[in-house]
């Protein structure tokens, strides 16, 4: 499998890649020529703050092939931290960008996840887009499906007996990465990507914030306008606090190895 550029920073519990979006397609792609599988995580703030306090998450996380930066913070402290993270790389959009690909290389995609009948209206949106572009199938897992095994079971199976080769996973974390597990095992040469709310906002059930705020690292508060209720808590009172320690961190990480640096260059090392 050819190279995705070999920087990696730590960020929390977590390695991030230092790749554009263009390069997880193309990396996805050459993959399916070689008939190789693999799953990404898009790590945001959350993602990193719960891997961060919680040993099994980070382990989960690092099953995977390709792990982006999704969220301006963990781009912002994989600079600090001295590694270029070149851009952010977000699940909604790698939901268009991996759709778009698998069109080129004729290839199927699954989505799984979302309110009745959301991932049907997502695929109708992705094949407008992407003329030729096959649906293997969708589904929306009742919620809570993931505490009976017998559901779970039969989840996997309506994704196995498919056979895609792209699955679009919007369940949220981990529950999503978790059941990513399972699917890997029956489904070696799929691809998998866990999007959190993307097969939504591709339904268009809700937008994302302009591009504006999307650099300036403020979507965040795009999406707590939209849904005050269900995220203000994660983002005010346990997200917000962990980005700037997380910032801090990256920081220290920067000092520590500039003075390692400098101490080795004085002694002739």
């Amino acid at each position: 499998m050819p190279d995705i550029p070999q920087p990696r920073v730590r960020v929390g519990a977590v390695d991030v890649w230092s790749v554009h979006e263009s390069g997880v397609a193309d990396h996805v792609a050459e993959a399916w020529r070689r008939a190789e599988g693999g799953a990404i995580v898009t790590a945001n703030v959350d993602i990193v703050r719960a891997a961060t306090r919680r040993p099994e998450l980070a382990a989960l996380i690092a099953e995977s092939e390709l792990v982006v930066a999704d969220g301006m913070p963990v781009v912002w402290a994989g600079r600090l931290a001295g590694v270029p993270l070149p851009e952010r790389v977000t699940g909604s959009s790698l939901v268009f960008t991996l759709a778009e690909a698998a069109a080129r290389a004729d290839r199927s995609i699954y989505l799984l996840g979302g309110d009745p009948g959301v991932p049907e209206k997502a695929a109708d949106v992705l094949r407008a887009r992407y003329p030729g572009l096959r649906v293997a199938g969708t589904d929306s897992p009742p919620f809570g499906f993931d505490a009976s095994a017998d559901a779970t079971a039969e989840t996997v199976a309506k994704v196995v007996q498919a056979k895609p080769d792209l699955v679009l996973v919007g369940l949220g974390f981990p529950k999503q990465e978790r059941l990513i597990r399972l699917l890997r095992t029956q489904l070696p040469q799929a691809w998998f990507l866990g999007c959190g709310a993307g097969i939504p906002m591709a339904a268009g059930e809700f937008r994302r914030a302009s591009g504006v705020v999307q650099k300036l690292g403020a979507e965040w508060l795009h999406r707590l306008a939209l849904e005050p209720r269900r995220l203000a808590k994660r983002y005010l009172r346990d997200d917000l606090p962990f980005a700037f320690l997380l910032l801090g961190g990256a920081l220290r990480t920067r000092f520590r190895r500039s003075t390692a640096d400098g101490v080795g260059t004085q002694t002739g090392e």
